[in-house]
Parts: C-alpha cells; structure tokens; sequence
C-alpha cells in the first residue's frame, strides 16, 4: 500500500461518510509525519455502524476477502487483484469513548482514538503514538517491530518496553 493508495481510500470513506483511524504500520508513518519503509497492508479501525458502507464502497472497486485462520467479524481483511489490502479492526464505541473490539472485551482506549499525524502532508486520525507502543508488544516482535517502537519512542519521548529491552539489550 503506497501513500497515494491510503489517501485514496481515505477519499473514498470521506466519500461515503465513514469515519477510520489508521492503526499498524501506516500509523506509525502517520505519527512520524514521513513514510519510513514499505506497507504490504493498511490497518483500520472502523465503527461498527460504519463496516458495512465501508465493505460496499470497497467492494464496488473490486475488494474481495482475504481469507485468514484469524478472520472474525471484528478482523478480517479485503483485498484487491492489485495486492492492496485493507485489515479491519471493528470497535463499538461505548459511553466513555473507548472502542470495544470483539466480544471479549478487548479495547481501544479513548485515549488511543485521540492520535493524529499526516500521510503525504494530510492530515488524517490515528492511533496515538503511546498506544501504538503499547499495540506492539505482547507477542514475538520482530526487526520491523522494533524499527517502529523505537522510533515513536524517540520521537515521543515514550520509555522503551521492556520487552524490547530484553530482545535488544544494547538498546540499538
């Protein structure tokens, strides 16, 4: 997924009243105000109430679904015969602001909801650097991983997990 790709579909859910928080990678681009390496995928948090306008309006240029062992009606991905691809990430918002994610009660915080940053000079919502910290860890991280964690927390003045610390002690 290029710049130019995200901000087409950013067009797209504007077109259609849909509204979506960048999260993953393009995210961290997106905080970081540059793109810093390549995108296979785009990560999205979307309301519930929004998911179906949003399948539709990608569907009607030629998404179909990704299957994955993952997919969920929460998670799922569609994909274009050109290689791009769309992650969903479906919240419903709650009282307080914050996003349940599936039935288990996992949650975007509100907090997390409240980032932004800009892709090719526009501005566009996302998940705010902390979070995406936060996001990267609990699982088996990898160089990428590690690229994008130490960047934000450079740039934000955000502690290194320890996480991270443990697999990269010398603090690269």
């Amino acid at each position: 997924m290029t710049a130019e790709d995200v901000l087409a579909f950013l067009d797209l859910m504007d077109a259609h009243g849909v509204r979506i928080w960048l999260d993953g990678g393009w995210a961290v681009d997106a905080c970081l105000g540059a793109q810093t390496r390549p995108h296979a995928d785009l990560d999205i948090v979307v309301e519930e109430r929004g998911t179906a306008t949003a399948v539709a309006a990608l569907t009607g240029r030629g998404y179909r679904p990704v299957p994955r062992p993952d997919t969920t009606a929460w998670n799922f991905v569609l994909g274009d015969a050109g290689g791009r691809q769309v992650d969903f990430h479906v919240i419903v918002l709650d009282e307080h602001g914050d996003g349940v994610y599936g039935p288990h009660g996992a949650c975007y915080r509100a907090a997390a909801l409240a980032g932004t940053g800009t892709v090719a000079g526009r501005e566009v919502r996302c998940i705010s650097p902390e979070w995406l910290v936060r996001f990267h860890t609990g699982y088996d991280v990898d160089e990428t991983d590690w690229a994008d964690v130490s960047r934000l927390c450079e740039r934000f003045g955000i502690p290194v997990p320890e996480q991270y610390r443990r697999r990269w002690p010398s603090g690269q």
